[in-house]
């Protein structure tokens, strides 16, 4: 090819690219700008918009705070008038017997300590008796009943309704039926004042009214004074009075009657936050307008490089399936890869490796209470944590929610794999705080070790599955370590669970009360229902055992029913006594919960007013409305609630504040440290001011020793349960406490630590 043809060929090339190029600019780069000057013009209105209501709120707060102060101001001089003149040395020396003396006394007094301007005395025929101002000389006696008029009808009883001109400070008084006090605030001798009166007499003079009655006024003008003294209170620049209507551009506020007729106006520099915060941003909107401005010429560089842009994009692509969208860790493919990779290496003659399966205890409690967004926040603090504490060749990936796993080359004996462990869990469950929130949550981790014998990573993560299991099961933040024998012991739970099944069916459990007595112990008040099993064949299988089993396998439902209806149907024959019952949150959120109670109530004639059903915390998360109305039908029947556990979740203010629970139960852990721990005894005392003050009972659970009792009497506890007052036993044990209650009785908590001493 001749090179001029080449030229030609190569010339219609660049060409044709920079026709593509033009194309590419206008239809990329155009709306690009468009949709940038849109933003910036949204971003500039929403902030002077944001600006301007705030300063308008920030207004609006400060004229209500003026009108709050100046009547604040009026009830001031009426409570110090009447602690003068409303006492009974006051009806003595003016209604009584005249004192002159004591009189002038008195109104040198109030204008001396509490600044009144004037203090007149009117006799019961209207005559002023006394006049004491602080201008010189004394106002007319004509001038100053002419001004007290209002004040002195209201207190007469000759007003149906305040007259133009006049503000009532106290607001609730009723003109025909007065009291003995008034204040107003209107205009006094020319000038806006506070006028305040108090008829004198003891209650028997006043009881049949202030017709006859002397009355004392004192006279405080809202004058410059107040004002700088409310300035300072409320930290207002320049608030003063002005007595010209204002113009359109002052920021006024005004004191008026009830017609809307102004009294008193005042002016003063407001507060204007958001033209700060305009003032403030103005900065980094301009340095937001000029990163604008950068980001569109790097676009239109950056355009031609379109094939290293779509490689990159091709890698993070891959790195997006790869790893969890949240905290960045490898999710469940990418460690599955890995896992096969290390099977392989110690298969082959490597050290032997291990997987740590961590599950995060409590975690959907913080999502449902605290929202998603802290949750978030808090699986990237745990990430964090986890990856600070690995080996550069280790790895933690994110599983799912709040499952976390980790490879790791170590030693295959138990102590090293629970000295890992331990780290991890001291890690993890040390406190967080997110946005304010101080975050506790737990960590369980079910261990599998990598040997030579190791199949695949399906068979690893089994195992490591079933060994979290088991550290739930055994009480959470543990860690178990898989072996041969979880397997049977995953056998065994499920042949219990079938067994737990036919004894609920067959009626093959029992219940067991515990008593619950008053405050000094020698009264039963009422019982505690517990679900008790004795196996046929392994014997007494304790609550803390199949109740989990229950739980897990949907079982609760079934025995929560009959743990309900073999309470009633016991709990007849003690008429005078509560009976408790927990309720589990499965249980609980069942849509028909409400219908089988009342069906219950109904079949086994059960007085509703006598059930307490006891919920935690954890049976209202997630489930506000629905528990709300839940426990509104059955409050209309008259089921009371109590708040289990109170003091160990998230949200018991929040549930004490919606929820209708007449009852507060502190959790035995606060009672059995209140003798080691002062804190637990300031918490216990918290407990029982919050529940009074909430006219909710309160219950402490746990109590054993006369000490507690003794603590927990004093602290105002109403009630109380624990092995002190009796363990649970058959109802025929309490039918037989409930006949010779005096043979239960327990000692006084002072004697018996009077004698252990």
């Amino acid at each position: 090819m001749q090179p001029a043809l080449q030229q030609r060929i190569a010339g219609e090339s660049n060409g044709s690219r920079r026709s593509r190029w033009d194309r590419a600019r206008v239809s990329l780069v155009l709306p690009i700008g468009v949709i940038v000057a849109v933003a910036i013009v949204c971003v500039v209105v929403a902030v002077l918009t944001s600006a301007q209501r705030a300063d308008e709120v920030s207004f609006s707060r400060e004229q209500q705070l003026i009108r709050q102060a100046i009547s604040d101001n009026g009830v001031r001089v009426l409570r110090q008038l009447d602690s003068v003149a409303g006492t009974p040395h006051g009806a003595a020396a003016i209604r009584d017997n005249y004192d002159p003396q004591w009189v002038n006394h008195i109104g040198e007094w109030l204008q001396t300590y509490f600044n009144h301007d004037v203090v007149a005395v009117v006799d019961g025929a209207d005559q002023i008796k006394s006049i004491h101002s602080r201008a010189t000389p004394d106002p007319a006696a004509a001038d100053v009943r002419l001004e007290i008029a209002t004040s002195l009808n209201l207190l007469r009883g000759r007003l149906a309704a305040l007259p133009a001109g006049t503000l009532d400070v106290l607001a609730t008084q009723n003109p025909r039926q007065p009291g003995p006090t008034t204040a107003l605030i209107q205009h006094f001798l020319g000038r806006p004042a506070i006028v305040a009166a108090v008829a004198v007499g003891t209650g028997d003079q006043l009881r049949s009214g202030n017709a006859q009655a002397p009355i004392v006024f004192a006279i405080k003008y809202i004058d410059e004074a107040m004002m700088r003294e409310i300035g300072e209170d409320l930290q207002l620049a320049d608030l003063h009075r002005i007595g010209t209507p204002p113009g359109p551009a002052d920021y006024v506020t005004e004191i008026a009657d009830a017609r809307g007729d102004p009294i008193a106006r005042f002016t003063w520099k407001p507060s204007t936050p958001g033209r700060e915060v305009v003032q403030s941003v103005a900065p980094f909107i301009a340095i937001a307008l000029a990163g604008f401005a950068l980001l569109v010429a790097l676009v239109i560089r950056y355009m031609r490089r379109t094939a290293e842009a779509l490689a990159d994009g091709e890698a993070q692509l891959r790195h997006l399936a790869m790893h969890d969208p949240v905290c960045g860790l490898p999710n469940r493919i990418c460690f599955g890869e890995r896992l096969e990779t290390v099977i392989g290496e110690v298969r082959g003659g490597g050290p032997s490796a291990a997987v740590f399966y961590i599950d995060l205890d409590h975690f959907k409690d913080v999502n449902d209470t605290l929202g998603h967004p802290i949750g978030d926040e808090l699986i990237l603090n745990v990430t964090q944590r986890l990856s600070r504490i690995l080996r550069g060749n280790d790895l933690v990936a994110r599983l799912g929610g709040d499952e976390f796993a980790i490879i790791t080359i170590c030693a295959s004996d138990s102590y090293s794999l629970q000295a890992i462990a331990g780290r991890i869990i001291t890690a993890v469950c040390a406190p967080y705080l997110i946005n304010g929130h101080n975050i506790i949550i737990g960590a369980s981790i079910g261990i599998a070790v990598i040997d030579r014998r190791s199949r695949d990573s399906a068979d690893i993560l089994r195992y490591a599955d079933m060994a979290l299991y088991r550290a739930k099961n055994e009480g959470r933040n543990r860690a178990c370590i898989y072996d041969a024998a979880m397997d049977a012991d995953l056998s065994n739970r499920k042949l219990l669970e079938g067994d737990l099944h036919q004894a609920i069916q067959n009626d093959g459990l029992r219940s067991a009360y515990q008593p619950i007595v008053n405050a000094s112990g020698d009264k039963v008040i009422g019982v505690e229902a517990l679900a008790r099993w004795a196996h046929p064949k392994l014997g007494e299988i304790p609550p803390s055992e199949f109740i989990p089993i229950a739980e897990h396998s949907g079982l609760i439902i079934e025995l929560g029913e009959w743990m309900l209806r073999r309470a009633c149907l016991d709990g007849r024959d003690w008429p005078n006594l509560m009976v408790a019952v927990n309720v589990s949150p499965l249980q609980f959120r069942r849509s028909d919960f409400v219908d089988v109670v009342e069906r219950i109530l109904k079949e086994t004639n059960f007085d509703a007013t006598r059930l307490e059903l006891e919920l935690t915390e954890s049976t209202l998360l997630g489930n506000l409305e629905t528990a709300e109305l839940s426990m509104l039908r059955l409050k209309a029947i008259g089921v009371r609630f109590a708040l289990d556990d109170f003091g160990t979740g998230y949200s018991s203010l929040l549930y004490l504040r919606r929820f209708p629970f007449d009852k507060l139960k502190i959790d035995s852990s606060f009672v059995r440290a209140i003798e080691k721990a002062p804190d637990a005894a300031a918490i216990v005392h918290a407990v029982v001011s919050l529940g009074r003050g909430l006219g909710m009972k309160v219950t402490a659970e746990g109590v054993e020793t006369p000490e507690q009792h003794l603590f927990l009497r004093a602290a105002g506890v109403h009630s109380m349960q624990g092995y002190r007052f009796g363990r649970p036993g058959l109802a025929s044990d309490i039918d037989a406490r409930l006949a010779t209650p005096e043979a239960y009785r327990v000692g006084s908590p002072d004697e018996e630590i009077a004698l252990a001493s």
